[in-house]
């Protein structure tokens, strides 16, 4: 059995948000200098090319990517083999939040009530927390901080096993033209097809957190992500929504065993400034 406390989860928690929310990832830094490159529209090309010294800008001086730094989202996979010490792992998950949002002077975006008096809880917290227990002696975290444009434009459907591929591509399709330029396009596009109703959305919201530079083991899912990607850039939303062949970088796709009678399927936007950071402790 090993000992990880609360402080070592706190402090790690930190560092991933405060690196998140100003360091934009290689894979998307390298897919946006060729997205640049690659597109027809002068406008278009203006628009990436706005969007990587605004990167690198944040980079340098450590700024906020965005003037949205998200609802803090946490992926944990802990080990069976792990004893948390000195107190709760949400609690600490929160601090760090917490933590970082105030030394990197991120905008606070939530809210402790969603509906009536929506009052701002002044920290960014609580995080969303989704926990899965795995063999081993060690904790993988994963820090997203997700914007709001994007997730407002993300949606789910169930389907039905008779709408097939066709019935999963006009869902995303329409989804993605509905769209437009509200999640500040160029957009990763995350797609969770099975599972129930709530499994489907948490696989979409992992998609978002994938290095570009990776496709669906499964090759009849990687075609399915590259043919969508194919399809979407045709839509001509374009970078910022002004015209262009590049109002995609990646689309991601995960699957998981569901019932005979159905076929969850949800999307999650998730604009270019997608944040993300991954630690083991």
């Amino acid at each position: 059995m090993r000992e990880i406390t609360v402080q070592q989860i706190e402090e790690k928690v930190k560092s991933l948000f405060l690196a998140a929310g100003t360091d934009i990832g290689e894979d998307i830094s390298a897919c946006l200098k060729h997205s640049r490159d690659n597109e027809p529209s002068p406008v278009g090309k203006n628009v990436l090319e706005q969007i990587i010294k605004n990167n690198q800008i944040a980079a340098d001086e450590k700024l906020p990517i965005c003037q949205d730094t998200g609802m803090a989202v946490v992926f944990a996979e802990i080990g069976q083999d792990v004893h948390i010490a000195g107190g709760s792992f949400e609690d600490a998950v929160n601090r760090g939040v917490k933590s970082a949002y105030q030394d990197g002077y991120f905008r606070k975006s939530i809210v402790s009530e969603p509906l009536f008096n929506r009052k701002n809880t002044q920290d960014n917290t609580p995080a969303v927390i989704h926990v899965k227990l795995v063999d081993g002696s060690s904790i993988k975290l994963s820090a997203v901080a997700k914007g709001f444009g994007s997730e407002n434009m993300s949606a789910i459907k169930m389907l039905v096993p008779a709408d097939g591929v066709e019935g999963v591509k006009k869902f995303v399709l329409d989804t993605v033209r509905n769209a437009g330029p509200n999640p500040c396009p160029p957009i990763i596009v995350g797609i969770g097809i099975g599972g129930s109703f709530e499994k489907a959305a948490i696989m979409a919201k992992k998609c978002t957190a994938k290095p570009l530079d990776q496709n669906n083991p499964d090759e009849r899912y990687a075609r399915l992500e590259e043919e969508l990607l194919k399809d979407i850039n045709r839509l001509g939303i374009g970078p910022g929504g002004l015209g262009g062949k590049t109002t995609a970088l990646k689309v991601h796709i995960e699957y998981a065993p569901t019932h005979i009678a159905g076929m969850p399927v949800a999307i999650n936007i998730c604009c270019h400034a997608a944040r993300h950071k991954t630690a083991t402790i």
